[in-house]
């Protein structure tokens, strides 16, 4: 319903009333949540006995907006023997993994805080984040890796959340646990062969994956799959909630125009456009004419045209 409303001419309303830009289109919603795919997949079957248990953290992002990306994300961890396990919301006692009866209790879906440091509530990002460490920190006591896999809120996790709370001694754990998608196949899955793709690319690597995750580890995978070519630095100009706010449309497409936009009209058929932020993939839906896809997208096609 939603979605529907957004193509009305109430969609104008709603932007000037939200204060976004009226050149932005409204994000669509997905039309089944990852974590709902997730649980309904877990009861039909449950995940494979064996391989190294890792936890998937469920982003709002990926969640709500692109699910696409944890389903995929889940089909490469597989492939690569690992285990995915999503985390509950409420704390589980003796550090017990979820259960697939889960889905029937209410739960509060977590969050890394991001938003509310990016907007200057502290306090709220503190409470956030502290209820983050209740549910994950039995889970991780045996050295299980958190993956995450949009980079603004590892980055988060890696970085704002032990700042914030600095008098807790659980946040430097969960932030030494944290792993992008690559860096968790790197670490833990080192004898797991991609599939080989044999095509360039052009994209952008996060703003914050520069900054405080590094990329070594994405561009070592890319190269295990014959992904060629480097993705551009810089910052696709949405940058959140920035590139949609009334007022910031014009900074936010000069931002893309200086390296993101050039890069990929640059590209040659056939290059694969990659952007594991989902503010730089919406970046490119919004103002270029080729739609970028997350790594693990790229790979999950892959494995699938492997096994057809």
């Amino acid at each position: 319903a939603v979605n529907a409303l957004a193509r009305t001419p109430l969609a104008a309303v709603a932007k000037r009333l939200a204060g976004i830009a009226p050149e932005r289109p409204l994000p669509a919603l997905a039309a089944e949540t990852f974590t709902r795919w997730w649980w309904r997949r877990r009861r039909a079957a449950p995940s494979p006995a064996g391989g190294r248990t890792v936890l998937l953290w469920p982003d709002t992002f990926t969640n709500h907006l692109s699910p696409q990306v944890g389903r995929a994300a889940v089909r490469v961890l597989e492939a690569a023997g690992l285990r995915p396990l999503l985390p509950p919301t409420a704390p589980l006692p003796g550090g017990a993994l979820p259960q697939p009866a889960l889905p029937r209790l209410r739960r509060t879906p977590l969050c890394c805080g991001l938003t509310y440091v990016s907007t200057g509530q502290l306090d709220r990002a503190r409470a956030v984040m502290r209820r983050t460490l209740d549910v994950l920190t039995p889970l991780l006591a045996a050295g299980r890796p958190l993956v995450v896999l949009e980079p603004s809120c590892a980055a988060a996790l890696r970085t704002d959340l032990p700042e914030l709370l600095a008098d807790d001694p659980r946040a430097p754990r969960l932030a030494a646990s944290v792993r992008t998608f690559a860096q968790t196949l790197e670490d833990f899955a080192p004898d797991w062969r991609p599939p080989r793709l044999d095509r360039p690319v052009a994209g952008q690597t996060h703003c914050h994956q520069h900054a405080v995750l590094g990329d070594a580890a994405d561009r070592r995978l890319r190269e295990r799959a014959g992904l060629t070519g480097q993705l551009s630095g810089g910052c696709c100009g949405l940058a959140g909630n920035f590139g949609f706010e009334r007022g910031h449309y014009d900074i936010s497409v000069a931002c893309a125009e200086d390296q993101l936009l050039p890069a990929v009209r640059q590209s040659a058929p056939g290059t694969e456009i990659l952007a594991d932020g989902f503010s730089c993939r919406t970046q490119l839906d919004h103002l270029g004419d080729r739609p970028a896809r997350h790594l693990a997208e790229v790979l999950a096609e892959a494995l699938g045209e492997a096994d057809a």
